[in-house]
């Protein structure tokens, strides 16, 4: 009976997080924003300066780059949008196998529909949903963003400037000295693991788009600027990100130089810059420990993408990360940590 208990239990909080997404997500985000920010609040309040004032200096900068950021990006993003028939032309123009097959398979469709109309009633009322323009989804998916990033800027700036609020109703809640002081210790050990993650790996994503940027746009790929955007955010995504912008990349330069060899410069550029970041840069800055097991980040990433949309697979390895980071801190759930660890660690019992 207890494992059906258990496992209705885990629907239910499966639905819960798909219910709650557009509750929970601001949340989630907010509380990650807080710790990867936090250090340059320590940073500060060590030199006498108060949370609070460092805590709204950093919000408010934050959302002004990424207000700048959107701003810069908004008219490229357009302009591609508005040319993606035109790309998809020129790309089908460069591969002519696909374009075939395309053209194969659009015949065939044809043909069924044609057969399809043919013996249909004439007398029978075809109902046609109508569906919401782009204007009208562009302009609800821009508010419901907007109302996201307000809220998750307003209590991560909350969560900067209390300080040591939360550490102090911890203390106050467990009875026993020595609990009080092995339960702080805990916490701010991760609070500290989780936010230098957190800071280094946006601080190496943000640098990873800024030498894509400046590199593509030497080799003369239209909108630099957003495929370095687009870099330093997909690269939140282990694998899929990066391979997914060696791909877009890939299109843009096929569809924008006539030589098939130039065109491969720029994507190879892109997987070299990759290739530098996740085998060197990123173990030296983080080292080995925070090392996450490739399955669990793609069962992280999937089950995230499909709860939350693009949103959660952006947010999937660093909860992954804090839930390996927690486990390791409690001796029930080392077993789970140790799973979620790309290190083969050895049994001390071996030893």
């Amino acid at each position: 009976m207890q494992k059906y208990v258990g496992a209705i239990l885990f629907l239910l909080v499966i639905y819960s997080l798909y219910l709650g997404r557009e509750f929970l997500t601001p949340i989630v985000l907010a509380f990650l924003l807080s710790l990867t920010l936090s250090p340059i609040v320590r940073f500060f309040g060590r030199r006498s300066v108060p949370p609070a004032l460092s805590a709204t200096l950093l919000i408010l900068g934050t959302s002004a780059f990424i207000a700048m950021l959107v701003y810069v990006t908004s008219g490229p993003i357009s302009n591609l949008v508005a040319d993606a028939p035109t790309i998809s032309q020129k790309l089908q123009d460069r591969l002519h196998t696909v374009q075939l097959t395309v053209q194969k398979a659009l015949k065939a469709t044809a043909q069924i529909d044609s057969a399809t109309e043919a013996v249909s009633d004439a007398n029978v009322q075809k109902v046609v949903v109508a569906q919401p323009g782009i204007l009208s989804r562009a302009a609800g998916n821009a508010l419901s963003i907007g109302t996201t990033l307000a809220i998750t800027f307003m209590l991560s700036l909350f969560l900067l400037a209390s300080g040591t609020m939360f550490y102090e109703k911890i203390i106050q809640s467990v009875p026993r000295l020595s609990d009080k002081k092995k339960v702080l210790r805990v916490a701010y050990s991760v609070e500290r693991e989780i936010s230098r993650y957190l800071f280094t790996i946006t601080v190496i994503n943000g640098c990873l788009g800024l030498v894509i940027g400046i590199g593509l746009w030497l080799l003369g790929i239209p909108n630099a600027l957003v495929w370095g955007v687009a870099a330093a955010v997909l690269n939140f995504l282990p694998y899929v990100g990066a391979l997914l912008t060696i791909v877009l990349v890939a299109v843009i330069s096929l569809v924008t130089f006539d030589s098939v060899a130039f065109a491969l410069i720029a994507p190879a550029f892109v997987l070299t810059c990759n290739i530098i970041e996740g085998q060197f840069l990123t173990p030296l800055m983080l080292g080995r420990r925070l090392e996450l097991n490739t399955v669990a980040v793609f069962i992280s990433i999937s089950f995230w993408s499909w709860i939350w949309g693009f949103i959660g697979a952006l947010l999937a390895v660093p909860i992954l990360v804090v839930i390996k980071v927690v486990c390791d801190h409690f001796d029930p759930l080392q077993a789970f940590g140790n799973f979620l660890s790309a290190q083969q660690v050895t049994s001390k019992q071996e030893d």
